[in-house]
């Protein structure tokens, strides 16, 4: 079973953020304990899904040493398992040490570290071009591509496996965003052709759990983003 894993934007505003937080729902909801570490600094997207004040966040960790549970925040879905987010929220003196190449080691170690006491790992990881991202998909065990449906996406999805390769390692899987039937990036790598093994896909896992009917990843993320992770079919 793979335990970390990077989902990857293949280009800007892939939706990478939002798959993160709806994968990472969805193993909580079956009893896994579940962190996203956010190694898209510049966007910073994942604070803006963290109920109340962020006193401590990833950057600090890359940085300061600061300790691991001050910067891990738990998102109040009532689901079995743990959901906990550690988003980056810094003024950009500090998002500029924690992308050097020092701080990327430590943000390798830091998977290892989190993954110790959870039992999956997420990375939200933004289109690699800066050393924060090489760490992500050098230290998780499997690397998700996130990808629009359009020639666009399969064109930036080729372009980053090439950028991949160059790093020595390649894509598991893509993710297809709001993929409808026959698309253009059918012909890359495996695509999840259903709900429920985009989550299980990446994972390499079997989940008892009962998926709505619609596709699990093209609910409207406004119909429960920020403040429920989990369409009405998955409630408890």
């Amino acid at each position: 079973m793979k335990r970390t894993a990077a989902l990857v934007g293949a280009t800007g505003g892939a939706g990478t953020t939002r798959l993160c937080l709806e994968t990472a729902a969805v193993l909580s909801h079956v009893g896994r304990d579940v962190a996203i570490l956010d190694a898209a600094f510049a966007t910073q997207g994942l604070a803006r899904h963290v109920p109340g004040r962020i006193d401590t966040d990833i950057t600090a960790l890359l940085t300061d040493e600061d300790d691991l549970a001050d910067a891990l925040l738990e998102h109040p879905v009532a689901t079995p398992g743990r959901l906990s987010l550690c988003p980056a929220y810094a003024p950009f003196e500090r998002l500029a040490r924690a992308k050097t190449a020092t701080a990327a080691e430590v943000f390798e170690r830091l998977v290892e570290r989190t993954a110790d006491e959870f039992d999956h790992v997420l990375i939200d990881t933004p289109p690699v071009a800066a050393n924060q991202a090489v760490a992500a998909v050098h230290a998780a065990d499997t690397v998700t591509l996130v990808a629009p449906v359009s020639r666009l996406g399969a064109d930036a999805v080729q372009g980053m496996r090439g950028r991949l390769a160059d790093l020595g390692t390649d894509a598991d899987t893509v993710l297809a965003n709001r993929a409808d039937g026959e698309h253009p990036l059918e012909d890359t790598v495996p695509i999840p052709t259903s709900d429920e093994t985009a989550v299980e896909t990446v994972f390499d896992v079997s989940l008892d759990v009962e998926f709505p009917e619609e596709r699990f990843l093209d609910i409207d993320p406004e119909e429960y983003l920020p403040d429920d992770y989990l369409p009405e079919s998955l409630r408890s």
